[in-house]
């Protein structure tokens, strides 16, 4: 399965300037800054996965999948998240394989058609790297994840910014409920960890 969900790469756009990250919340006597408005621009976003299967890995992703961001730069980490993957759009360059993925051996997309990540909590570290902690919902069951990432970027005035981020996470699909095996030759088809990766691009959007 090639780079997947994430679900997860959300708080891109929550700087303040072009060249550097904002604080972790706004100094003391200084005028907070209202929520800003960020869109994940799917067209130019990665939201990928991969799995073991036998001695290789099947990298897949899904094609269909949208999230946006609400921010306050002066304190990004009290950033509300939401990405929502349609898993009917799984996609790993073998339809055949596709088709088994979305039936009830693995995704069952028909009971459940979503998978979505909310956010709980973001924390700057030094540098560009951050943590995303948040909720996975997938194959109807929820399990919190820790995304582990870099912002890459901002571009563009205020107001019509663009803003970059990736971020990766490992998780084991039985935590959710995804069983499915088969041994082939002694040893078991697929591996239990999946490997979750995002690269995202963030818009931000007008005020209304």
């Amino acid at each position: 399965m090639r780079r997947l969900f994430l679900f997860f790469a959300f708080v891109p756009a929550l700087a303040t300037a072009q060249t550097a990250l904002p604080a972790q919340s706004s100094r003391a006597g200084s005028p907070a800054s209202s929520p800003v408005n960020w869109k994940i621009d799917a067209t130019h976003s990665d939201l990928s996965f991969s799995i073991r299967h036998l001695v290789s890995r099947v990298r897949g992703q899904f094609d269909s999948w949208s999230g946006a961001i609400i921010a306050d730069p002066s304190d990004w980490s009290t950033a509300s998240v939401e990405v929502t993957a349609q898993t009917a759009s799984i996609n790993t360059n073998n339809e055949r394989r596709d088709a088994d993925l979305r039936s009830p051996n693995h995704f069952d997309a028909d009971a459940n058609p979503t998978v979505t990540f909310t956010r709980t909590k973001v924390t700057r570290f030094a540098g560009d790297s951050v943590t995303v902690a948040g909720s996975l919902t997938l194959h109807g069951i929820t399990k919190p994840v820790l995304l582990r990432g870099r912002f890459t970027g901002m571009t563009g005035a205020p107001g019509k910014r663009r803003a970059g981020f990736e971020a990766e996470t490992v998780v084991n699909r039985k935590d959710f409920d995804m069983t499915w095996n088969r041994v082939v030759e002694g040893s078991s088809m697929l591996g239990d960890e999946v490997k979750i990766e995002i690269d995202i691009a963030a818009v931000e959007q007008p005020k209304q």
